[in-house]
């Protein structure tokens, strides 16, 4: 690491940038932010069906982004750790665990209709019933998963 980037940013610088970025995007262009809809675009470009160059670019920025932190951060969230997790498991269970994982968050984030982060940022801004019910049993989900884990994992997480 390079130590350029000591420190996370804190909560309350970055949750409003995003806040604006959500805000700004939906008034200047009427589009709404989300990450969900750009892997379905990488699908669609796939089997050549046309696809919006905007939602690409997103997710490679969000790809691009993450790899700069990873280098140039020395925070807790940048390297390959998962932390307990990791220690429990052998690297190829955490692989299945965690591509298990992402393909379920997928999953779910299309039958939802949109992915977390469409509903908690644009969806819950634009106060959409759907997507206050979606965070909420977001977040229900996160917390019993978590305290599953905790105890499977004798609450040393």
């Amino acid at each position: 690491m390079l130590d350029i980037l000591p420190f996370p940013l804190p909560w309350f610088v970055v949750g409003p940038l995003m806040g604006f970025t959500v805000a700004g995007l939906y008034a200047l262009a009427n589009l709404h932010l989300g990450v969900s809809g750009a892997y379905v675009q990488i699908v669609d470009a796939v089997r050549g069906r046309p696809t919006g160059a905007r939602r690409l670019r997103f997710l490679g920025g969000t790809f691009a982004g993450t790899a700069v932190v990873a280098v140039l951060g020395t925070s807790p969230q940048a390297g390959w750790g998962y932390g307990r997790l990791g220690e429990l498991l052998s690297p190829s269970a955490l692989a299945v665990v965690l591509f298990a994982g992402g393909v379920l968050v997928g999953f779910g984030a299309r039958w939802a209709g949109d992915c977390t982060s469409g509903h908690g940022l644009t969806g819950c801004s634009t106060r959409s019933p759907g997507s206050l019910l979606a965070v909420a049993s977001f977040m229900v989900s996160a917390i019993a998963i978590t305290w599953l884990l905790r105890l499977w994992a004798g609450g040393a997480l």
